[in-house]
C-alpha cells in the first residue's frame, strides 16, 4: 500500500484486521468475515492507487437537482438533466486533474462518460485532485440504477448527498443510506438544493429539521470544528451557495486524507459488526479453582481415594503377615480356607466402570462450560469441541493409568520388620521349648522344675501378642503415609492425563481467542472509546 494514502495508525489497523481474519477462518463462518474481507480488498485496491486524488460521488433522489448541481460545480453542462437522460443508468465522472484513469477504471466508468471541465486556472487550483462522479438516482424504479449507486458508493472516498425541500426526509434515503453510513460522517456532505423555492426563513427551518433528522440517524455534524458531516444549502439554478460548496470541497480535497478516512470508517464499521464474535462478556480463561475441581473429579473417577485406602490396608496386612504371631497367621489361613472371600461379580465391575465413565464425562462438561462461559459463540463452541475431542479417549486412558500406577499390593519392607519377625520367632520358640520341657517333666524325662518352663511359656504366650500389638501400632503411621502417597500418585497421574487431553487443548483455544481479541482491539484503534474496545 502507498504510504501517501494511509497513515501509520490506519495501516496498523488494517494489518490487525488481516491477521484477525486469518486467525478466525477456522472458527468463524465465512459469512461473518465476508464484510471484513471486502474492506481489506477495497483498502488494498485503493491503497495501490493515487493518494493525490479524491473521489467524491454526488448521490440523490429523483428530482433533487443532483445533475444540475454537478454541472454548476463543473462550470459547464456535463451531465444531462431532466426527466429522461441517456446516461441515467451509468455514473458520469468529471476530473480536475490528470492521471485519474486508474481510479476511474476501478469505478468501472467507461471512457465515453469521463469528462474534463473547461480550462479555468482558478477552479483547477481550487479543485485540483478532485474526481466528481454523478450517480444515477438512488430511488430509481430501475433495479440496475440502484445497483450502480450501491456499487460506486462502496468505492468512492466521499459522498455528497443532494436533497431537496420535498424529499429531504424521505425514509429510503435515511433508512437505507444515511443511518447505515452514520460512521462515515467525516466523508459526507449533505447539501440541501433548490433553496430558491423556499420563501423567507423557510430554508433555515428546513435546514434545522434536516439536522434534526441527521442527528436521529446518528450522523455527527461537524458544525463547530469537530469531525462530522457538512450541511449546506445551495441553489444550482441561481448559484446561491455554490461558491461556498466549491470552497468547502476544495479544502476537503486539499487535505488529501479522504481515502484514509473512508477506509478507517469502513474498518470501524466492520469491527462493529464483528463485535459479537470477539467481545467477551468476562475475562476468558480457566481459574485455578476450576482446574483443581477438574483434577479432583478425575481422581474420584479413577478411585484415587479408594486406592489410597486399599494401599494402606495392604501395608497393614503385609505388616501383620510379616510381624504377627505364627499361631494367629495359622488361624487366619484357616479362616481364609474355610470362608473364602466372595469376589465382586462382573456385573458389579461393569456398573463401576459405567459410573466412572459418567463421572469423567461430567467433569469434562463442567470444565468446558467453565472455560466457555462468557466467550462469544464461535469461540465458546471451539472450546467445547476441544474438550469433547480430548474426552473421547480419556476414560480408557485413566483405566490404563490406574493399572500401571495403582499396583500397591506389594509395599516395601521397612527395616524394623526383620527385628519384629525375630522377636516373634523368639516368643514362639520360648513357647514351644517351655511346653516341651514341661511335657518332659510330666512323662518323667526331665527333672521336676515347674517354675522355669512355665515362665518361658508365659513369656512366649504374652510376648507374642504383645509384639503383634506393638507392630500394629508401629505400622499405623507408615501405612497411612503409604496410602496417602498412593492416593497422591494416582491423583497426579489423573490430573496429568486430564491436563494433556482436555485442559491443554482448551487452554490452546483460549490462547487463540486471546490472540484474536488482541488483534480486534488493534482493529478498533486507539481513538475508540474504552467501553467499546474492552467489552
Amino acid at each position: 500500500m502507498s504510504e501517501s494514502v494511509y497513515d501509520a495508525p490506519l495501516r496498523d489497523r488494517l494489518d490487525a484486521l488481516r491477521e484477525l481474519v486469518g486467525l478466525s477462518r477456522t472458527r468463524v463462518d465465512s459469512g461473518t468475515l465476508a464484510e471484513a474481507g471486502r474492506v481489506l480488498d477495497e483498502a488494498s485496491a485503493r491503497g495501490r492507487l493515487s493518494g493525490r486524488h479524491t473521489v467524491i460521488a454526488l448521490a440523490g433522489a429523483t428530482g433533487s437537482g443532483k445533475s444540475s448541481l454537478f454541472n454548476a460545480l463543473a462550470g459547464v453542462t456535463i451531465s444531462d438533466t431532466g426527466a429522461r437522460r441517456p446516461t441515467t443508468s451509468f455514473p458520469v465522472a468529471c476530473s480536475w486533474s490528470d492521471d485519474a484513469a486508474p481510479l476511474l477504471d476501478r469505478l468501472g466508468i467507461p471512457a465515453r462518460l469521463r469528462r474534463r471541465p473547461p480550462h479555468n486556472p482558478e477552479a483547477e487550483a481550487q479543485l485540483n485532485g478532485l474526481i466528481l462522479v454523478d450517480l444515477p438516482d438512488h430511488d430509481s424504479a430501475a433495479v440496475a440504477h440502484r445497483e450502480q449507486v450501491d456499487r460506486v458508493l462502496a468505492l468512492v472516498d466521499a459522498v455528497i448527498w443532494v436533497v431537496d425541500p420535498e424529499k429531504y426526509a424521505d425514509a429510503v434515503l435515511h433508512d437505507r443510506y444515511l443511518r447505515p453510513m452514520a460512521g462515515h460522517a467525516e466523508v459526507m456532505f449533505i447539501v440541501l438544493n433548490q433553496v430558491d423555492r423556499l420563501p423567507g426563513e423557510a430554508a433555515d427551518q428546513v435546514l434545522d429539521d434536516l439536522r434534526r433528522l441527521l442527528d436521529e440517524d446518528g450522523v455527527a455534524l461537524g458544525e463547530y470544528g469537530e469531525p462530522g458531516a457538512t450541511v449546506l444549502a445551495v441553489s444550482a439554478v441561481t448559484g446561491r451557495g455554490i461558491g461556498e460548496l466549491r470552497g468547502t470541497i476544495g479544502q476537503f480535497v486539499a487535505r488529501r486524507g479522504a481515502a484514509g478516512r473512508r477506509i478507517a470508517a469502513d474498518v470501524t464499521a466492520a469491527a462493529g459488526r464483528l463485535r459479537p464474535v470477539y467481545a467477551a462478556g468476562r475475562h476468558a480463561g480457566l481459574s485455578e479453582e476450576a482446574r483443581e475441581e477438574f483434577a479432583d473429579r478425575l481422581a474420584e473417577a479413577i478411585g484415587a481415594t479408594a486406592a489410597g485406602v486399599a494401599a494402606e490396608r495392604a501395608w497393614r496386612r503385609n505388616a501383620n503377615k510379616a510381624c504377627g504371631s505364627p499361631w494367629l497367621r495359622l488361624w487366619r489361613w484357616y479362616e481364609a480356607w474355610r470362608f473364602p472371600r466372595i469376589r465382586r461379580s462382573a456385573q458389579h465391575t461393569a456398573a463401576d466402570e459405567a459410573t466412572a465413565r459418567q463421572r469423567v464425562e461430567q467433569a469434562v462438561r463442567t470444565v468446558a462450560e467453565e472455560a466457555a462461559a462468557g466467550l462469544p459463540g464461535p469461540w465458546a463452541q471451539a472450546v467445547r469441541e476441544a474438550a469433547v475431542r480430548g474426552a473421547r479417549g480419556l476414560p480408557r486412558a485413566l483405566d490404563e493409568l490406574a493399572l500401571s500406577v495403582g499396583d500397591f499390593d506389594k509395599p516395601p519392607r521397612p527395616g524394623w520388620w526383620p527385628l519384629a519377625v525375630l522377636a516373634q520367632a523368639t516368643m514362639t520358640i520360648m513357647q514351644i521349648f517351655g511346653g516341651l520341657w514341661l511335657a518332659g517333666q510330666i512323662i518323667g524325662l526331665c527333672a521336676p522344675n515347674l517354675g522355669l518352663p512355665v515362665m518361658l511359656m508365659a513369656i512366649g504366650v504374652i510376648g507374642g501378642p504383645g509384639v503383634d500389638w506393638g507392630c500394629r501400632m508401629a505400622a499405623r503411621g507408615p501405612a497411612r503415609r503409604y496410602g496417602l502417597e498412593a492416593e497422591r500418585r494416582l491423583r497426579e497421574a489423573a490430573a496429568g492425563c486430564g491436563r494433556a487431553r482436555v485442559l491443554d487443548p482448551v487452554s490452546a483455544e483460549l490462547l487463540r481467542y486471546a490472540e484474536v481479541r488482541g488483534q480486534y482491539v488493534r482493529v478498533l484503534g486507539p481513538a475508540q472509546p474504552t467501553a467499546a474496545r474492552v467489552g
